[in-house]
């Protein structure tokens, strides 16, 4: 059964963030070829109103072909000849899809999980925080200038930032504001830094309360996968951090286990719950995730298609399509290669794991 929840959760990702593309395609009036619904051989098809619309047998998410992307078109509907603006909003459609769907998802996990405030809950004893006078119920404004909205920036500060290096904190207690600076200190057991304060984040006051913080969830998640993507191209994080649809994959089959795990004892109502909530929380993550990865400024991604309409905008004249494609090619051979890499660590970690 994780196998199938992997996959529709996979699939529902990638359908969505096609799905935008498709929408925005239909409403600058761009010639759509075929709208897919899965990937690999058709096992139903049909057409309506010039576009072919195909189910296929394996539900890995799905594509939109449209007319004149990625090759030159003589026709008036195809993509390479409509406004820059039209292609803007077709090739940022599809990311943004993906960050409407975490934002949807997120209210999900803020209703029946819990709102992820920079509130402090425990203090921990003989810690730095406490040293420094914090209390249960502070809440956390600023590291070192930088607003905090969600518990867990604390712990993303944490990962990008030098243990040793003290921290300016502003936070904010019975309506007044204080300002201190706090080293995290090691923890002889684990080896791990703290700065001896945590938050277990808190229920819902309603409706109101749910979008605000769902707006906030994918903020940070946006956040996360930007700070991961800095991590890499800095060398902070090592190839075992880079994770294809096999890491993925196992990563998210051993959350719906642990899920399983602790609530073994439970009915199989509150299991069902447990593990749908962690399923959910995970393609929050997975989903901005996508919207981030396909913003860079890569040949052959969203991003990489932006910026040449980009350049075509400032410079006034499209890039030539025989160059664009050359550029294109070579983005794609990169991408396969990475793939093939990702692939192989990921098996690798998953035997070794």
């Amino acid at each position: 059964m994780n196998i199938i929840a992997i996959i529709i959760t996979f699939g529902l990702i990638v359908f969505v963030h096609e799905f935008g593309h498709f929408i925005f395609a239909k409403m600058n009036h761009i010639k759509v070829n075929e709208f897919s619904i899965g990937m690999g051989p058709s096992i139903a098809s049909w057409n309506k109103n010039d576009t072919l619309y195909s189910v296929r047998a394996l539900p890995l998410g799905g594509y939109c072909l449209m007319e004149g992307m990625g090759e030159a078109s003589d026709r008036k509907d195809g993509y390479n000849n409509k406004s820059v603006l039209a292609r803007l909003s077709v090739s940022f459609a599809g990311p943004f899809f993906n960050f409407i769907l975490a934002f949807l998802l997120s209210i999900i996990i803020c209703h029946y999980y819990m709102i992820d405030e920079p509130v402090l809950t425990n203090i921990m004893e003989n810690s730095a925080a406490e040293e420094a006078g914090f209390e249960p119920g502070d809440r956390i404004l600023e590291l070192d200038g930088s607003r905090i909205y969600n518990y867990r920036e604390i712990t993303l500060y944490s990962m990008m930032n030098d243990p040793d290096k003290p921290v300016d904190i502003t936070y904010e207690r019975d309506g007044k504001t204080y300002n201190t600076t706090l080293t995290r200190r090691k923890d002889a057991e684990t080896g791990n830094y703290y700065f001896g304060f945590y938050s277990t984040g808190r229920e819902s006051e309603g409706i109101v309360d749910e979008l605000y913080y769902s707006v906030l969830e994918v903020r940070f998640q946006i956040k996360t996968a930007i700070s991961s993507v800095k991590m890499i191209f800095t060398g902070k994080a090592n190839k075992d951090a880079v994770m294809g649809p096999v890491g993925i994959s196992n990563t998210m089959n051993d959350i719906i286990e642990e899920a399983k795990e602790e609530t073994k004892e439970e009915s199989a109502w509150t299991q069902f719950v447990v593990v749908m909530l962690n399923i959910i929380n995970f393609a929050v993550l997975l989903s901005a995730n996508l919207g981030v990865m396909n913003l860079l400024p890569v040949p052959a991604l969203d991003g990489g298609r932006i910026l040449f309409v980009l350049i075509e905008a400032i410079s006034g004249k499209p890039v030539p399509p025989e160059k664009e494609a050359i550029v294109n090619g070579i983005g794609v051979a990169l991408l396969m290669l990475l793939m093939i890499f990702v692939f192989f660590n990921d098996i690798g970690n998953v035997i070794h794991g």
